[in-house]
């Protein structure tokens, strides 16, 4: 590929051509912006060739779910980039609701030629920096030189997250693990690492190890439970049986406090328990197994480009409109933007970020290009707001998925009138100024979300009192995803409206749903005429 001249800056330019950075080619495309994708590897979803290790996605792939409603389906369907092209969508690719990775590959790429994508493949940057005007500039592996207003980092995960262990040098790691089982035969093994990663490392050597132990500090925690799907999910949880039914393996809750590669083979961990009498233990082992996530890697930014980290250095700090917080111009996308939601939303995930890849790109159209947000003209009659509201959350897949992170806004102007805008990041203002004429008298954010203490509280325990379907008036109890009006005026939340919860996620009740709401906006108009 020949070399940018540098007297042509491209509108953006995009590091990764994974899930976030293919869906926001895609916008970028359909915007008709100059714009590049630098990938390094040959082809889109590099990532995906190698992770999961085990070759099995832990995202649903639910196909079949009784409506023809695209929106609906969305809801169930956590692989597909968003596109106006119905055969784009991973539902067609695989019958399995926990489907190969390899499917994956192939859909991704088929995604990217499909859309006609702008990508360099075989084209690795290696430094970002900026030129004497202030316009990114990104050398790549071949001496190719990259310059664009704009930059949006959608590399993922670069490096693997290894602890501060003594020691820990020696282990193998995640990414590089052997995953044929027969090489563990009668072997004793430790897993570090309380996620997905590690209990499917577990789980993969259940047959065959003599001993199976899964450490780590913090207590396991289970994505029915807490709502959050990079928690453990029930595809790898049975390792917990065969710990609880006594069949030799067992989760350790502490702190590993050094590995000791031993001279005749194997090693020696220094456990700290949490919950034993003992204060350390020295166990001894065949392999430890390091499957404690993946982190940034901020090797490539020049000094003036290096972008501040957030949770131990694992993420890019960001703002509320997916930008560096101390490097104007430089946007993230995909799995790296999670530090905004971290262990509570979706933000990780293709089902979430491909909502929040299309929110930043609204966000740089009305920025750099004069764009308004996407939105429809009401008038501020509570019945129609009401209304508007309901046929947003019975429907919507953005605020399902990004559920609290994402909001619709309905913003007041001094004339009757109001502007629904969709699928805002929450706590973003930008939007909200220019959406109506003159100053915005006041506004409404609507977002699904758990209710309080959700993650608290057991599911199946039939003995805990829950709120459902048939209370207006503890509404705001309810644990489950629902419906949450809040009124800001002059930036503070004055008044708060939970639409109750509903099995079926169908709010159309007319006393339990639709009143209540139209009361509430009744309400608070009035309060603002006083």
């Amino acid at each position: 590929m020949a070399n940018q001249p540098v007297d042509q800056p491209l509108d953006y330019l995009v590091i990764g051509a994974g899930p976030a950075g293919l869906q926001l080619g895609h916008f970028l495309a359909e915007a008709r912006r100059a714009y590049l994708i630098l990938e390094a590897g040959p082809a889109p979803g590099t990532f995906f060739r190698t992770y999961p290790r085990h070759r099995t996605l832990i995202s649903n792939n639910k196909k079949h779910t009784g409506t023809a409603d695209p929106e609906l389906n969305l809801r169930m369907d956590w692989n597909s980039l968003l596109s106006d092209d119905p055969e784009l969508l991973f539902t067609r690719y695989s019958d399995r609701y926990f489907p190969p990775a390899d499917e994956m590959v192939r859909y991704l790429a088929d995604f990217a030629e499909r859309r006609g994508l702008d990508i360099a493949y075989g084209t690795r940057a290696v430094e970002v920096a900026k030129d004497p005007e202030g316009r990114f500039q990104v050398t790549d592996d071949r001496g190719g030189v990259h310059v664009a207003e704009r930059l949006v980092v959608a590399t993922g995960f670069g490096r693997p997250n290894v602890p501060p262990i003594p020691g820990i040098e020696t282990a193998e790691l995640y990414g590089d693990h052997s995953t044929d089982p027969r090489d563990y035969v009668d072997k004793r093994v430790l897993v570090l690492g309380k996620g997905n990663s590690a209990f499917e490392t577990a789980e993969n050597l259940i047959e065959t190890a003599a001993v199976i132990h899964v450490a780590g500090p913090h207590s396991v925690k289970l994505a029915w439970r807490t709502h959050f799907v990079g928690h453990l999910r029930a595809v790898n949880n049975n390792f917990l049986d065969t710990y609880q039914l006594k069949s030799q393996n067992a989760i350790l809750d502490g702190e590993v406090r050094r590995i000791e590669r031993r001279p005749g083979g194997g090693y020696l961990a220094t456990v700290a328990f949490a919950r034993a009498d003992e204060v350390t233990k020295d166990i001894p082992y065949d392999h430890v197994i390091v499957c404690t996530g993946f982190a940034l890697d901020a090797s490539i930014f020049t000094p003036r480009c290096r972008p501040a980290t957030t949770i131990n250095g694992r993420f890019p700090a960001l703002t509320a409109a997916y930008e560096s917080v101390d490097v104007p111009g430089m946007y993230f996308a995909g799995t790296l933007t999670q530090s905004r939601d971290f262990k509570h939303g979706t933000s990780g995930f293709i089902h979430g970020f491909r909502y929040g890849t299309r929110a930043l790109h609204r966000v740089l159209e009305s920025r750099y290009h004069g764009a308004a947000w996407p939105g429809a003209a009401l008038s501020a009659d509570p019945a129609e707001l009401a209304a508007a509201v309901l046929a947003r959350v019975n429907r919507s897949s953005g605020l399902w998925q990004q559920f609290g992170v994402l909001a619709d806004m309905i913003v007041l102007d001094h004339a009757g009138g109001a502007r629904y805008l969709e699928e805002v990041p929450a706590d973003l203002d930008e939007p909200v100024a220019t959406a109506v004429p003159g100053r915005p008298r006041g506004h409404f954010t609507i977002t699904l979300d758990y209710g309080p203490d959700h993650d608290k509280v057991d599911p199946f325990d039939i003995t805990v009192t829950r709120i459902r379907q048939s209370d207006p008036a503890r509404a705001h109890e309810g644990h489950y995803l629902h419906p949450i009006v809040r009124h800001h005026v002059d930036g503070a939340v004055v008044a708060v409206h939970h639409v109750t919860e509903n099995l079926e996620n169908e709010w159309t009740s007319e006393d339990v749903h639709v009143e209540p709401l139209r009361a509430f906006f009744a309400r608070q108009a009035a309060a603002a005429a006083v």
